[in-house]
């Protein structure tokens, strides 16, 4: 019976950290990849998924604000240790449920850590790294939670900015701020 439950709880948990739907998100005329440039006209960084290093296409229109745009040309966090930024990122972090498999702090639960400096996925010690692992999902069972491949339609999950402020709140609870 005591296996029933732990079974029931360990498929309540993963279905809380999502499933990972191909949405419009992915395939716009204007994405961050190699090929594209921002509004500004200069080059953006590559970004790829974490799940086999293939470009990760996501429309450079939806980084509409200076920090997203910063990150988008410099793969840096302008958000880690801005206060009002890590109080956004906490509340994100517990409305998308990440706290049932990440824990209370990204220390890890059913999930692995996020705190670092060791981390399940090498590239998440920088904020590029994490920035593409949350945006996409993972191999190991966390789906994607980047607008429009979170849930399709209605179009929902977490857009550029967000993520970035969900990265601060991680990395205030860490020794690595990712921007090294």
């Amino acid at each position: 019976m005591m296996k029933k439950y732990l079974l029931v709880g360990l498929a309540l948990a993963l279905v809380a950290c999502g499933e990972k739907t191909e949405t419009a998100a992915t395939g716009n005329a204007s994405t961050a990849t190699a090929e594209a440039t921002s509004a500004a006209g200069g080059k953006v960084i590559d970004l790829v998924t974490t799940q086999d290093g293939s470009p990760l296409k996501i429309d450079v229109a939806m980084f509409d604000t200076p920090a997203a745009k910063e990150f988008l040309a410099t793969g840096k966090n302008p958000y880690i240790g801005q206060e009002a930024a890590i109080a956004e990122g906490k509340k994100k972090f517990n409305l998308y449920s990440c706290v049932a498999c990440h824990g209370g702090k990204g220390e890890g639960a059913v999930a692995p850590g996020l705190q670092g400096p060791n981390f399940k996925y090498a590239k998440n010690a920088t904020n590029k790294g994490m920035f593409e692992t949350i945006w996409h999902g993972t191999n190991g069972g966390m789906g994607a939670k980047g607008f429009g491949l979170m849930q399709a339609n209605p179009p929902d999950g977490l857009k550029p900015d967000e993520v970035l402020k969900v990265q601060a709140w991680i990395r205030s609870n860490s020794t690595v701020t990712g921007n090294e």
